[in-house]
């Protein structure tokens, strides 16, 4: 068994697919430009949250964070009302959000900083400076992005600083960092992207092509140069392949440490479907990839389907009851390679000699 419904502590919720950023290494876009066609642009309402998640769930739980795959929390409509409710539902409660912080007015972030309190963090992901910025966020505009954040944390919120680095923005780590202090940010987080690792290929990159919505190129997205500021974890694959003959054979071989099972995390996607995490959500959805088509749909179909997984219907408790978490997601990493029905998603996310996520932050 992953996990049962007391077990959960921790809940990462997607409320919306919808993001007016297009950023060419999310895949609700295709490297930049047009939206991924296999996305519904899903949002969960203040009603449905209210429903998946009563009073008492919301009570057992420490932390409730908004990120997602796809999505900006700040585009949703009710986002700020769900932050209210989790509120009233535990006072102690950490909750947290990731953005880019490009949309809504300063008046609404001043009211989230309020609604959010003592007990929680805000993450906003500023790639660079006004200058930079865009490169990597297209379509957020750096002066509103900015007013957001300052009036966020001139009404008491408790800000974070999140910098992927690239080869455009690695001059301006020290320059971010200081800034960030300066205007009352809590933490500067420079992340050491784990972006350059083809899906497709099953292999590590040095450069991605941005477009623009026309398909037009736009940036040529390249790691930093600065070794200190690359992923150590993607400098592995090499050692991999060497190693186990190939990265395919090292995704074979790996035992895999669920991350989420050890947390307590399950992930609520904007279609209301309970799934672990964000990593086997994400791929159902590839733009490059018609769904139903990969080990993740096969899990999923092989377990009711992906109907038995929708919180909305079912609720949170009956999902959890299911044979995917009791019993067919663990033995699947028990099979002898993938072809047999190992997920790749989590040799790839959770395997002991290769992660690239938790790289990000050494």
């Amino acid at each position: 068994m992953l996990y049962s419904y007391e077990d959960i502590r921790v809940v990462h919720l997607e409320i919306t697919e919808k993001c007016q950023a297009t950023c060419p290494m999310c895949d609700r876009n295709q490297n930049g430009g047009a939206d991924n066609p296999n996305l519904g642009m899903h949002e969960l309402s203040l009603e449905d949250v209210q429903r998946i998640m009563p009073p008492e769930f919301v009570k057992q739980l420490d932390r409730i964070y908004l990120c997602g795959n796809f999505g900006d929390p700040i585009v949703a409509k009710d986002t700020l009302e769900v932050f209210q409710y989790f509120r009233s539902c535990k006072k102690e409660l950490t909750l947290g959000m990731n953005t880019n912080a490009g949309a809504k007015k300063p008046d609404w972030w001043r009211e989230l900083a309020k609604t959010l309190g003592n007990w929680s963090y805000l993450k906003f992901s500023f790639d660079g400076l006004g200058d930079t910025n865009h490169l990597y966020r297209q379509g957020v505009n750096w002066d509103i992005a900015w007013e957001n954040a300052l009036a966020f944390i001139e009404a008491g919120g408790k800000a974070e600083w999140d910098y992927l680095i690239f080869e455009h923005n690695e001059h301006q780590v020290e320059e971010a960092r200081a800034l960030a202090e300066k205007v009352g940010f809590r933490k500067f987080m420079p992340k050491k992207t784990g972006r350059f690792y083809s899906t497709m290929q099953i292999a590590g990159k040095e450069k991605h092509q941005a477009v623009n919505r026309k398909g037009e190129k736009q940036q040529l997205l390249a790691k930093p140069k600065e070794v200190k500021y690359q992923n150590k974890a993607l400098d592995k694959i090499e050692e991999l392949k060497e190693k186990h003959g190939s990265l395919e054979q090292y995704f074979d071989n790996v035992q895999i440490s669920c991350k989420v099972a050890k947390e307590k995390n399950m992930y609520l996607s904007a279609e209301g479907l309970v799934l672990p995490c964000c990593w086997v959500a994400g791929n159902m959805y590839k733009w490059w990839q018609k769904p139903g088509q990969n080990q993740v749909w096969e899990l999923i179909q092989g377990s009711g389907g992906k109907d038995a997984f929708d919180a909305g219907k079912h609720g949170i408790k009956a999902v959890l009851e299911n044979d995917y978490f009791t019993k067919n997601l663990v033995d699947s990493w028990g099979k002898p390679n993938t072809h047999a029905g190992k997920p790749m998603v989590c040799s790839k996310t959770c395997g002991k000699e290769f992660d690239a996520f938790k790289a990000q932050f050494q």
